[in-house]
């Protein structure tokens, strides 16, 4: 009998996850354990990799046997990961040679402007779409040769690996036998060419990260090696950065189909096709998930502050007890009454990119009440939203592009029907919630699915793909117009502060 179970490896910036999964999407059996997050020093985030190996293996582990189900049963290992955050580990050992710095971690600005001074941004967006920022891969990994004692002379003699959290699972679950990314995961290093799907020299010298560190690059659909880990033989076949996975999961295959994660920040993503074009409207371009040698790319957009401002909310202003609250809170007024809640608690992300932006709160009046502020942020999470669609539009109309048609959307809040009305309401298309919300690890279990057999197509796949709940806009385009008005006049507000 054909397998047709798959399990899922999702590795994201708190906690561990694995997901078995049926061959129709269906949840079997998911398991999750948190760990540490070290803060050295302000604005420097760590993980211990050891435990992110750990916590990982012992996941899987429990959704197996929560399953019921054996090595045996399981027709590949998908891993979707964290992006961005860098490991450099030692060959002979496998021990890493310090803390894995993290996506959030912004130590490196200042190696990122001495790039910028070096005129070096424009030869980093047309090759790799990115923007130069600490956020990415590259200065991380350099910032390690340089910290630990002997990396540089080690690097060049060929003794240590460097990799994003997916390279460094692959490595444990392959027992050393294979060093490898995805090519969405190289595309969030700021070091490789997405034009070409390869490193790029000039980059990597510009960096002094020497090759003999890199990982192989393949599809993100790929047979890269077997784990016995389990008790049997089982294919690791497909590997994606987070976000790229969700956009799979959710049927993103086409130009045009664009989600969004709401979680702690907000991830927009919108295939944009086989067509290479850097963003001109503040986003950044990245490579899709890809289930071939083909390129296929997606633009872009991190909102920083998404969920996380209902948990200051909670904790901060103690405004409810639990975040579940907020919806009936907000609800609890027909609108904001006029009050604008910018939460650039860290900055604005895109399309803004302003790291000195501060959170602010305007249009209080004495008849602003707690409701009216809760209103406001749930509304700043869809506003955000907004403006990174809008960029997204701009920038595929300037390219003769597929606009998007709707939003799919996925991640905690997205069970907040209150938040997706005004995000429906606000972008003038409907936002569509799909039935199965693990989308991030579900586009994991697709893409192992696609390269094991399980799959014959990417058709069959997206034939699976199923709404729970449409929204459908409320409100009139001007009446949206003005709303998305009276933001931007707040994020400039809170930009000049």
């Amino acid at each position: 009998m054909p397998k047709e179970h798959l399990l899922a490896l999702d590795q994201g910036t708190s906690s561990s996850r694995a997901i078995v999964f049926h061959a129709s999407g269906r949840i079997v059996a998911l398991a999750q354990r948190e760990f540490t997050q070290h803060f050295p020093q302000p604005g420097w985030v760590e993980h211990d990799a050891d435990e992110i190996w750990a916590t990982q293996l012992a996941v899987a582990r429990e959704a197996l046997a929560a399953s019921g189900l054996g090595a045996t049963d399981i027709a590949a290992i998908g891993i979707a990961n964290q992006r961005e955050t860098t490991v450099l580990w030692r060959r002979d050992t496998g021990r890493p040679v310090h803390r894995a710095i993290v996506w959030q971690d912004r130590r490196t600005e200042p190696m990122c402007a001495q790039l910028r001074a070096q005129g070096l941004a424009d030869a980093v967006r047309e090759r790799t779409g990115l923007v130069v920022d600490p956020y990415f891969s590259g200065t991380k990994v350099r910032w390690l040769l340089d910290a630990v004692p002997g990396a540089h002379l080690a690097a060049a003699q060929g003794e240590l690996a460097f990799g994003t959290v997916d390279s460094w699972l692959l490595w444990q679950l392959t027992g050393g036998g294979v060093h490898a990314t995805d090519v969405s995961n190289a595309s969030r290093t700021m070091l490789f060419d997405i034009r070409h799907n390869r490193w790029d020299h000039e980059l990597l010298a510009a960096l002094h990260v020497p090759d003999s560190v890199l990982p192989q690059v393949f599809p993100s659909s790929h047979v890269y090696g077997h784990t016995t880990l389990f008790g049997a033989p089982i294919p690791v076949a497909g590997i994606a950065g987070d976000q790229q996975a969700a956009l799979f999961g959710q049927a993103g295959f086409a130009p045009g189909l664009v989600k969004n994660t709401y979680g702690t920040g907000c991830f927009m993503l919108m295939h944009t096709g086989g067509r290479f074009e850097p963003s001109r409207h503040g986003l950044v371009t990245t490579a899709a998930a890809q289930t071939g040698a083909a390129p296929e790319y997606a633009l872009e957009g991190s909102v920083f502050i998404g969920g996380a401002v209902v948990q200051w909310l909670r904790d901060g202003l103690r405004a409810i007890e639990k975040s579940a609250d907020v919806e009936r809170l907000a609800a609890g007024v027909p609108d904001s009454g006029g009050v604008v809640f910018v939460p650039a608690f860290a900055g604005l992300g895109a399309p803004y990119w302003d790291a000195a932006a501060r959170g602010a709160i305007v249009g209080l009046t004495r008849g602003s009440t707690v409701a009216h502020v809760a209103r406001a942020a749930l509304d700043s999470i869809a506003f955000q939203s907004a403006a990174l669609l809008q960029a997204m539009a701009a920038d595929a109309a300037a390219a003769g592009g597929e606009l998007p048609r709707e939003l799919r959307v996925d991640g905690g809040a997205c069970v907040n029907d209150l938040l997706m009305q005004v995000q429906a309401d606000l972008i003038g298309i409907p936002v569509v919630r799909p039935r199965v919300t693990e989308t991030t690890a579900l586009g994991a279990a697709y893409l192992a699915g696609l390269a094991a057999g399980v799959y014959a197509s990417r058709d069959e796949i997206g034939a699976q793909w199923a709404e729970e709940r449409r929204f459908e806009p409320a409100i009139g385009r001007d009446e949206a117009a003005a709303r998305m008005a009276a933001w931007e006049k707040a994020v400039r507000q809170a930009r000049a502060g």
